[in-house]
């Protein structure tokens, strides 16, 4: 279906494999936020360091729910779905992380992450053949502008921009859902 995927036929993609690609896609946007908090720790940005591990608990939290509802519909079955058949679904881009950067920087990173997550499960949506599947990916959609609408929140309590922000940034913003 896209680059972010490779060897998965959404139009045949079980439950199960489908509850084990949105685990995984949690668990690589988490892993991500990781490493690009610890990136920025290296870089004294602490406030940006601070939003990402923030992102990082809660991509674990929908990790977490997801595996739940996994293991109690289907207990221990293998999985067919591997993390190498997956590239940045949801996960912020490596070189999003700069030297000083700022709040809003990571906030509109984050965003840009949940835009892209949210676009991913719309187009597989289009190739899905199970209902059940359907379901899920439509819930995963919504949850995908939950995220959205938190990070905005979040970045409508900052002050304007600054200058050097909007610079930084002025050919960057997400488009929103």
């Amino acid at each position: 279906m896209t680059q972010q995927t490779q060897g998965i036929d959404f139009a045949t993609l079980s439950l199960r494999d489908a509850l084990d690609l949105a685990v995984l896609i949690e668990e690589e946007a988490r892993d991500r936020y990781e490493e690009l908090a610890a990136q920025l720790v290296l870089h004294r940005t602490p406030a940006a360091a601070h939003f990402f591990t923030k992102m990082m608990r809660v991509e674990e939290i929908h990790r977490k729910e997801l595996a739940e509802q996994r293991a109690r519909l289907f207990g221990t079955q293998p999985s067919t779905v591997r993390r190498e058949q997956l590239f940045d679904v949801e996960a912020p881009d490596y070189d999003a992380v700069r030297m000083n950067m700022s709040h809003r920087a990571a906030l509109l990173t984050a965003l840009k992450s949940e835009v892209k997550a949210h676009h991913f499960f719309t187009e597989a949506l289009r190739h899905v053949g199970s209902v059940e599947v359907r379901a899920l990916f439509e819930e995963l959609c919504d949850e995908e502008i939950e995220h959205q609408k938190l990070v905005k929140a979040e970045l409508d309590k900052l002050p304007p921009p600054t200058r050097d922000e909007e610079d930084d940034f002025s050919d960057d913003e997400p488009v929103a859902q």
